[in-house]
């Protein structure tokens, strides 16, 4: 038999998160951010919980290829544009939307030859300094595109650093305000903090949100808010086996560099899932699990292809339990994939995308 071991990706779970992300801000279309394979669940996976959204936003031309291999007919937007001149000739083929950040990618648009003029993205730099036009350099840019013929309508994109935080959007808002005044075109502004967090509120507004993490069932504010409070569900569960138990007693350590040591007599499963299956090796004892839908606990370092649980206390747990590494457990309990970030330091975004391979992965209607 297989190892056991499955991931499951939650096809409704999807589509009631990005319906939730929709409630946040109804004025605004919306576009589902699948680049990083739709953050690790798989986009031909992803898609029909997710074919509900007016476009879909990713990162590089092979993504794109695979949305419209599924029959996928409307907008695809390039979230960081072109890399190279002969990219938009593939963007020309599969009309693509593709983000305008620098002045190089505007030399390549005024080199392209196309018969259709392309729709991009003018992205401006609010305060994030990645990528983006200063706002004192943004109407120039504008310029320079709109007297283009290889360029149709232009619409305006900014990105906001602190969205999940105390600091805010208003300072961003007030800089993209203020050089956006009177430039026609639809706006794309919010992630999914943002959509969250101040679209409801009205703090802003947009023409398209750009709803990524929450719309796979992780809170883009964790851990001021958790996933339940802003009422998203779970997309990825990881769920396996224990596959041996051992019975220990006090002072007798556990894995490797014996970083755990019993204070009393314990029972303790092994786990069919390591770092190899994408589980942060980081994670410390006391990360959570739910072990048949209860919650426990992890002890020891976790090795590469297994880690241990600690089974004191439930005496009905053995070989065969069924371990919710994180996720939704068979009797419906859930487990955060941003507990176990946390736990491990990082966010759940990371967890998602780190999936391995060999993981099966299934997908739930």
């Amino acid at each position: 038999m297989p190892r056991p071991i499955q991931a499951t990706i939650h096809t409704q779970a999807l589509h009631h998160n990005l319906a939730r992300a929709r409630q946040a801000a109804p004025d605004a279309q919306a576009w589902a951010v699948v680049k990083a394979n739709a953050y690790g669940h798989g986009i031909e996976r992803a898609f029909e919980g997710l074919r509900g959204a007016d476009g879909f936003a990713l990162l590089d031309l092979a993504e794109a290829e695979r949305v419209r291999a599924l029959s996928w007919r409307g907008p695809i937007l390039l979230l960081e544009g072109a890399f190279e001149a002969r990219d938009l000739e593939l963007c020309s083929r599969l009309h693509l939307w593709h983000t305008v950040h620098c002045d190089e990618q505007i030399d390549m648009l005024a080199l392209h030859k196309t018969h259709e003029p392309h729709r991009v993205f003018l992205k401006m730099n609010s305060g994030m300094n990645r990528l983006g036009f200063a706002p004192q350099r943004y109407r120039s840019a504008w310029t320079r595109l709109n007297a283009l013929p290889q360029v149709d309508e232009i619409s305006l994109m900014t990105h906001f650093s602190d969205a999940d935080g105390t600091k805010g959007i208003a300072a961003q808002m007030a800089r993209f305000e203020e050089a956006t005044r009177d430039l026609p075109g639809e706006r794309s502004l919010s992630n999914s903090a943002a959509t969250l967090r101040h679209a409801q509120d009205g703090a802003v507004k947009a023409d398209w949100i750009r709803p990524g993490i929450a719309v796979y069932g992780s809170s883009p504010d964790f851990p001021e808010h958790s996933a339940e409070h802003w009422q998203l569900q779970p997309a990825m569960s990881l769920n396996a086996k224990i596959i041996a138990v051992q019975h220990l007693q006090a002072g007798e350590s556990v894995g490797y560099g014996s970083s755990f040591v019993t204070d009393a007599p314990a029972r303790i499963g092994v786990v069919a899932c390591g770092y190899a299956d994408g589980y942060p090796r980081i994670c410390p004892t006391g990360t959570p699990v739910l072990i048949d839908g209860t919650r426990g606990r992890t002890v020891g370092r976790v090795s590469m292809d297994m880690l241990t649980v600690d089974l004191t206390g439930l005496p009905d747990a053995g070989v065969g339990s069924s371990v919710t590494l994180w996720g939704k457990a068979a009797n419906g309990a859930v487990l955060s994939i941003d507990e176990v970030a946390q736990a491990a330091g990082t966010v759940g975004y990371e967890l998602m995308c780190a999936l391995a391979q060999r993981v099966p992965v299934v997908v739930e209607d």
